[in-house]
């Protein structure tokens, strides 16, 4: 649920305290934490609760409907198509979820009622907003919550290049080059979009070629050498028309062979012999003090092989015909020389210099076989090992079994173990055990409640959660002990995962998409205008957010702080774009913000740039990511034919442009959200500097919420959306990190498990850690579910 009981995992007590004196009771609030009691939201399952549900909808929730909504949404006048008046029942309700959804999302920004209808106070606007959340998500929070179910996903381009680093200790850098990854609810980790091309694939093979020829070092194979060489070559050989060497008596020739290298030589004559007597035809092969009487018995063309150890020399090798036989008219032996083949390999001794093995290489073939030891039992070790810890769980022996024999198929063949173990960890990299994150189908039980996925599964969700990659080993063995639900155990070790160099992945993978960092690198600010910024700078951006997001994580401070922090990350020449003049060097480092305009996300110039326009700053894109990202009551699209702000006849200052922009009764509804949380930020600019003016005209940054709610400047919306906003942006990043963390859309019945987790984090000060532990601990983090 937590991960702050462990002093040196999550933060060191003595500089959690140094950073955060006043908050010192939390640290030993932390302490108690793993006595906190899970709390649940229930719902009803039974024909009483039935009856209760139609009795809050006729006594509590129609009346209020009646007040402020029939007018334009009842029966027989449903603006936009929606007729509330029509759902009069709770099993109605039930059915129009989505459209009761986006009633909800229009009543709690503010825009519904409308300015013209009746004035909704702030309690009648909460208690409505209450009722239809919880009679259109009634769900069985208790008796059988629904996990959902997450599709097979394939590992995304950052996931796989973290997995391989991790696995073998190559960074695959071309796995950048992978076709894009498509992108669901916002992130690139969800299991309906992640499909597996064929140029994927192709992919695939190509790389795990690569990564396993980088790992494992292979010795260059010696050299060899092979040439033919015919009668007429040879010395001492008598010239003839034919292309063969025949010694009709005894007689000799010499072969004369440069040696390019020290090694093994085979020496393939191909001969015949005229036959007579009492013996096959004898000849004699000779070099070096060496020789090997060969017989002949064949008449038509046979190999003979003498092999000869040379060192890098020339060489005589003499072939003599040493039994010759005559008797006139009778008996006529001969011997028959047609052509000859050398072949050589070359011999390296064991004493040669080594070259220095890569680290991967020694951690990966960590058993080699000894000396006429069939490679089986040290290929098996080897195998097994890396193939549990690629499929993230044991591999079973008949999978180790193939990898083996599929070894033993390279090694028979001449290769060497190490390309043995190659080619077999090609195999493994190409498995959908690898390259999908599978868990095993499940089936309720007798009572219909879906089971825990197992101990492996967990840990796989856990490290692609925290890490974007495998489980390390600690966290296997975890599993494999049954200890992962173990509390202590679990979260001690979740609490030094946030710690460790890898939970950075987190931060780029999921804040970036989520704070849309990554468009940051699409947007081209007009720099005849915005002087100044260039790619260096846009890059300081990006690193100041994620570095300002990590030091809210790590430290475990409330995930407010994301809004209404006084500090942020800067170099020099990040604050000199700023014009901040008091930081110096090229390293980032914490710098207080106190005493400037700036605090929090809202003035990073990352997210200022990337919902900008090239040439001016744009309200409505900011006011839309605010209530995308921040709030998650993202408004509808713009209707069709609805002109852009440049293309219309408008004139005056950017706000007075807008404002007649949205006269137009289409455009109010959205703009009337958006708007003014846009406008409280006009004192950036596209680039995100500071100013006052834009162009000739004074900034007016205040902005009123549809429901009446006043902030100005960014100061302004900072404290609305940090104290009065507090719940509902705490409850939006919970959600996008669950549906990152899970792989799929959130759906109503999630409702069960975000409000459990609001619960823990909203009675520890919304701090971090607990956004993370709760998740890892909700029901559809531990189970798969069903699709409905």
């Amino acid at each position: 649920m937590v991960l702050v009981h462990c002093a040196a995992p999550l933060f060191s007590p003595s500089l959690f305290l140094l950073k955060h004196r006043p908050a010192r009771s939390h640290w030993f609030l932390a302490r108690s934490f793993f006595a906190l009691i899970a709390l649940t939201v229930t719902a009803p399952t039974s024909r009483a609760d039935q009856a209760a549900r139609e009795q809050k909808l006729h006594e509590e929730l129609i009346p209020l409907l009646r007040t402020y909504c029939y007018d334009c949404h009842g029966v027989d006048e449903g603006e936009g198509g929606l007729s509330l008046e029509a759902d009069d029942t709770s099993e109605k309700l039930l059915k129009g979820r989505k459209d009761w959804m986006r009633a909800k999302a229009q009543v709690q920004l503010g825009t519904m009622p409308p300015a013209d209808a009746e004035l909704m106070d702030p309690v009648s606007r909460e208690r409505m907003v209450n009722l239809i959340d919880e009679l259109a998500n009634a769900v069985d929070c208790v008796q059988n919550p629904n996990a959902g179910k997450v599709t097979l996903r394939r590992l995304n381009r950052n996931e796989y290049r973290n997995t391989i680093r991790d696995l073998t200790g190559v960074d695959y850098a071309p796995a950048e080059d992978f076709p894009g990854d498509d992108i669901g609810y916002g992130f690139d980790t969800i299991g309906d979009v992640l499909s597996l091309p064929p140029l994927l694939m192709e992919k695939y093979l190509d790389a795990a070629e690569a990564i396993v020829g980088e790992a494992i070092y292979t010795p260059e194979p010696p050299q060899t050498y092979k040439r033919a060489f015919a009668p007429a070559d040879l010395k001492g050989a008598k010239k003839s028309g034919t292309q063969t060497l025949t010694m009709a008596s005894s007689g000799k020739a010499t072969l004369e062979l440069d040696a390019p290298f020290k090694g093994n030589y085979q020496v393939k004559l191909f001969v015949s012999g005229d036959q007579g007597g009492d013996e096959p035809v004898k000849i004699k092969v000779s070099s070096a003090g060496k020789e090997e009487i060969v017989d002949v018995p064949e008449s038509e063309i046979a190999e003979k092989v003498v092999s000869f150890q040379f060192g890098k020399v020339k060489r005589e090798i003499d072939i003599e015909f040493i039994n010759d036989h005559y008797v006139a008219g009778k008996i006529d032996r001969n011997f028959h020389l047609h052509y000859i083949e050398v072949e050589g390999v070359e011999q390296r001794s064991r004493f040669a210099t080594q070259p220095e093995l890569p680290a991967s290489h020694k951690y990966l073939l960590f058993k080699t076989p000894g000396a006429n030891e069939p490679i089986d039992t040290a290929a098996a070790a080897v195998l097994g090992r890396f193939a549990s810890r690629a499929y993230r769980r044991p591999a079973s022996r008949a999978e180790i079994e193939r990898l083996v024999s599929l070894a033993k198929q390279v090694t028979d063949g001449g290769g060497s173990f190490e390309e043995s173990i190659q080619v077999a960890m090609q195999a493994v990299l190409v498995s959908p055990y690898f390259l999908f994150r599978v868990e095993r189908p499940r089936q309720p039980d007798a009572s219909g409640k879906m089971p825990l996925i197992n101990d492996y599964e967990l840990a796989t969700r856990i490290s692609y959660f925290l890490w974007s990659s495998m489980p390390d080993d600690e966290l296997l063995l975890l599993a494999h002990q049954n200890k992962l639900r173990d509390r202590n155990q679990l979260l001690d070790k979740v609490g030094r995962m946030i710690q460790d160099p890898r939970a950075s992945r987190f931060v780029e993978n999921f804040a970036a998409q989520w704070l849309q960092l990554r468009n940051l690198d699409a947007v081209d600010p007009d720099t005849k205008i915005y002087r100044g910024f260039n790619d260096t700078v846009r890059k300081e951006m990006k690193i100041e957010t994620l570095m300002f997001f990590s030091e809210v994580m790590k430290n475990n401070m409330p995930a407010t702080k994301l809004i209404d922090a006084d500090f942020t990350y800067l170099n020099e020449s990040l604050a000199k774009f700023y014009g901040m003049d008091d930081v110096r060097g090229d390293e980032f480092r914490l710098v207080s913000l106190k005493g400037t305009p700036r605090g929090g996300l809202l003035t990073h110039a990352s997210v200022l740039t990337v919902t900008s326009n090239p040439t001016r700053t744009s309200p409505v894109k900011r006011g839309k990511w605010i209530l995308d990202n921040l709030l998650n009551t993202p408004p509808p699209p713009a209707p069709p034919n609805v002109p852009e702000l440049e293309k219309g006849k408008l004139v005056g200052s950017l706000r007075e442009r807008m404002e007649q922009h949205r006269s137009n009764p289409a455009c109010a509804a959205c703009h009337n959200m958006m708007d003014p949380l846009g406008f409280a930020l006009e004192n950036f600019d596209a680039v995100g500097r500071y100013r006052t003016r834009d162009g000739r005209d004074e900034i007016d940054a205040s902005g009123e919420m549809p429901d009446g709610t006043h902030f100005t400047g960014a100061e302004g919306l900072r404290d609305l959306l940090a104290t009065q906003r507090k719940d509902q942006f705490v409850r939006c990043l919970v959600e996008k990190m669950l549906i990152y963390s899970l792989g799929r859309g959130t759906e109503y019945y999630d409702k069960c498990a975000i409000d459990q987790i609001m619960a823990k984090v909203r009675s520890k000060d919304y701090r971090f850690a607990y956004v993370i532990a709760g998740i890892i601990e909700s029901e559809p983090f531990q189970k798969q579910g069903f699709r409905e």
